[in-house]
């Protein structure tokens, strides 16, 4: 439980799959191994499309980091009544700071239940596929700042844009969303 802040029960229960954009959020942190010491990563995943909606990268896994990607997640997507926000019990989820941007913006809070990696399957899942494709290996760069570049392109170059995924009918987050656009628009 973290130390001053928030836990709140798995409202999304491993339900992954979303009717339509900004209905659920997954976020989490990882790390990066580079041979100036750790680069954290902090995501937001709409799980409509799995698209990376919000992250940011610190030498620190702090709430700063995690209130940045969220910050980003916010900037660009509109924040629609209901929408469900999922992450682990990380003390930087249930900081103060980080619920009340929650809060602030209507957002519902659901958490993974302790040690449970499988309650936040889809961001574990993008880690994974991520520290895979990018070889990330220890000590895989030689500075932050070129792991920060390298997984720059790597989200918004190739992951959001072109790598396709078997749950969106093998397309890409982008592309998928695109699509839902015009065949709900019924442009064609």
């Amino acid at each position: 439980m973290p130390a001053s802040g928030v836990v709140v029960a798995n409202v999304l229960r491993r339900e992954f799959a979303a009717t339509r954009p900004n209905e659920k959020w997954a976020s989490d942190i990882t790390y990066v191994p580079t041979r100036e010491g750790w680069l954290y990563l902090a995501v937001v995943i709409d799980l409509y499309s799995r698209r990376v909606v919000g992250w940011a990268m610190d030498a620190q896994p702090t709430t700063a980091l995690t209130v940045t990607a969220l910050e980003m997640a916010l900037r660009q997507r509109p924040v629609l009544a209901g929408l469900l926000h999922h992450s682990d019990r990380g003390s930087q989820y249930g900081a103060i700071a980080y619920q009340q941007q929650l809060a602030i913006h209507g957002i519902r809070c659901s958490m993974s239940r302790p040690g449970n990696c499988w309650d936040n399957a889809v961001v574990e899942s993008f880690f994974a596929t991520l520290k895979t494709e990018l070889r990330v290996t220890e000590g895989w760069n030689a500075t932050r700042q070129h792991a920060r570049t390298a997984i720059f392109e790597y989200v918004e170059g190739f992951y959001n844009r072109a790598r396709r995924h078997s749950t969106l009918g093998y397309l890409s987050p982008v592309e998928f969303e695109e699509r839902a656009a015009h065949s709900i628009s019924g442009v064609h």
